[in-house]
C-alpha cells in the first residue's frame, strides 16, 4: 500500500530540485526508492506526472496541477499538526538554511542555543557562503541575503540594515598615512570586494550631505569572501569597508582603526527569503520569526529602511 503523504513529499522534492538524485539525498533515501515512489504514484493516479529525458525533467499538465495541489495539502498538514500540538517544542524536521559568513559567525551561530532551546526537534543544516543560492534547485528552505533581491520568484522579509565601517590596520596607516578627506583616497590602496552575483568590483561608498557617493579606490587584490576581505585588511593590504558586526571586535582590540568617521559607508539591507510558490511551513515560519527578533536586538543593525531608500536614490559616482 502506497504511503500517499510520503509519495507527495517525494514528488514535490523531485520537482523542486529537478533531480531524482538530489531529491533522494535530501530525503535520506536511495535514488531507486525515489524513482519507485513516483512510478507507484503515477500508477495509482493513472497518469504520467513527469517527462524524463537524459538531461532534464519536466512536468506534464497533469503533473503541474498535481504539484500545486500537493504543495497546498502538505503545507496545510504541517500547519494543522503544529497547531494541534500547542507547543513549539513539537515542531520537528529538517530545515536547510543558507547565509553569508559575517551574519552566520557574528549573529546567528552564537545564538543557536536559544533557537534549539525553543525548538529542540528542528534539525538545522546551515550553509555558509556569499554565493547566490538557487533555493529551488538546491532544496533550500530559506536564505539570508544581503542587498536587494533580484529574483522575483522569492518572498523576502526584511530583517534590517547592516552598518559598515571604513577601516585599516595600524601597519597600513603607518605606511600610507590616515586619510582626513575623501579626496585623500586617491593616494590610498583598497582591498577590493567583488560582487558574488556578477563578479564586478564594488566601489567604496559614503553618505555625504544626505546622499550616497561612490568612490573608486585602486588596489592590487580582489576577493569575494567576507573573511578573506577582513583578513586582507588585518594584514595591511589596504583600506576596507566591512560590515561593522564583523569588524567590531578588531576595532575594539586595535587591530583595525576606523578612518573617515564623519562619512559613514552606506548600510546594506539584509533579508530572509523563501520561494514564493510555496506556502511557508511552520518550521520556516518559526525560524524566520526567531531571526526577526535576533536582528531587532542586535547591535549595528537598524530597522529604518526609509533612510536607506532615500540614500540609494541619490547614489552617484565620484
Amino acid at each position: 500500500m502506497i504511503d500517499r503523504i510520503q509519495a507527495m513529499r517525494t514528488f514535490i522534492r523531485i520537482v523542486d530540485t529537478n533531480s531524482f538524485t538530489r531529491a533522494a539525498q535530501s530525503l535520506d533515501m536511495p535514488r531507486a526508492t525515489a524513482t519507485t515512489v513516483v512510478q507507484n504514484l503515477e500508477a495509482l493516479l493513472g497518469t504520467a506526472l513527469l517527462v524524463r529525458t537524459t538531461r532534464r525533467l519536466s512536468l506534464t499538465p497533469e503533473g503541474a496541477a498535481y504539484y500545486e495541489r500537493c504543495s497546498q495539502i502538505l503545507a496545510d498538514i504541517d500547519e494543522m499538526e503544529a497547531s494541534l500540538r500547542h507547543a513549539t517544542d513539537q515542531l520537528a524536521g529538517r530545515l536547510r538554511v543558507e547565509m553569508p559568513g559575517a551574519v552566520a559567525t557574528t549573529l546567528v551561530l552564537p545564538a543557536l542555543d536559544d533557537f534549539h532551546e525553543r525548538f529542540p526537534n528542528i534539525d538545522l543544516a546551515i550553509g555558509v557562503s556569499n554565493r547566490p543560492v538557487d533555493l529551488v534547485g538546491e532544496a533550500v528552505d530559506c536564505s539570508i541575503q544581503l542587498g536587494d533581491l533580484p529574483d522575483s520568484g522569492l518572498v523576502a522579509r526584511r530583517l534590517g540594515t547592516l552598518d559598515h565601517v571604513t577601516c585599516a590596520s595600524p601597519d597600513y596607516l603607518g605606511r600610507y598615512g590616515t586619510p582626513a578627506e575623501l579626496d585623500n583616497l586617491a593616494d590610498h590602496v583598497a582591498v577590493n570586494c567583488m560582487s558574488p552575483h556578477n563578479g564586478r568590483t564594488v566601489d567604496f561608498d559614503f553618505e555625504v550631505g544626505g546622499s550616497a557617493l561612490t568612490v573608486k579606490v585602486n588596489g592590487f587584490v580582489k576577493v569575494t569572501d567576507e573573511q578573506a576581505y577582513l583578513t586582507c585588511g588585518l594584514e595591511g593590504l589596504g583600506l576596507i569597508q566591512p560590515a561593522r558586526i564583523a569588524a567590531q571586535r578588531y576595532l575594539d582590540s586595535g587591530q583595525l582603526v576606523e578612518v573617515l568617521p564623519q562619512w559613514k559607508p552606506m548600510p546594506t539591507p539584509v533579508s530572509v527569503a523563501y520561494v514564493k510558490s510555496r506556502r511557508v511551513s511552520p518550521r520556516v515560519r518559526a525560524f524566520v520569526d526567531w531571526l526577526a527578533v535576533l536582528f531587532d536586538q542586535a547591535e549595528h543593525v537598524h530597522q529604518d529602511m526609509s533612510r536607506v531608500r532615500q540614500l540609494l536614490r541619490g547614489l552617484h559616482p565620484a
